[in-house]
């Protein structure tokens, strides 16, 4: 049984494959995103283009993006957002982190990407890198001077500083 890898539970024949092959139409913009994700996995570049906006294909590069999909291991795709992109909408967002590993580094592709419905299908129109969100400390850093914060009389780069 061959498992879908949009993170569905379902077969990929069930899934993906028929959105991909034309079968069906995806109903949702999450649902092409998932579609998508999946079309790298399995290296269906004819599907990356053919769910792309008409407007955008002129920059979409077969070469490239075959060359990139074959030479990443996929590990998953994380759904963190979608707003609109209902099967009444005619725009939609779906905020994600696809995991890869590409040349033995692991990465995250966090994007967010703007999708289209045009003639009742819906078209991938843009996406936007998400940038890391900024940590804030809720309580001043400790200096590797200053007492330990534990509480043992000891020099933080002594104690729980090492």
């Amino acid at each position: 049984m061959d498992s879908c890898p949009c993170g569905s539970t379902l077969l990929y024949s069930e899934c993906c494959e028929p959105v991909i092959k034309g079968d069906r139409v995806a109903e949702t913009a999450e649902q092409l995103m998932r579609s998508r994700y999946a079309a790298y996995v399995r290296h269906e570049i004819d599907y990356l283009l053919s769910s792309l906006h008409p407007a955008e294909r002129k920059d979409f590069d077969p070469k490239s993006t075959r060359e990139w999909a074959e030479s990443s291991e996929w590990h998953g795709i994380e759904i963190i957002r979608t707003s609109g992109g209902g099967p009444d909408d005619d725009e939609g967002e779906v905020e994600f982190i696809a995991t890869f590993t590409q040349g033995g580094s692991k990465r995250a592709h966090h994007e967010l990407s703007k999708f289209r419905k045009v003639d009742d299908r819906w078209y991938f129109e843009k996406g936007e890198g998400v940038a890391p969100k900024t940590v804030v400390r809720a309580e001043p850093k400790t200096g590797r001077n200053d007492p330990c914060p534990c509480g043992s009389g000891k020099k933080f780069k002594k104690c729980c500083g090492i």
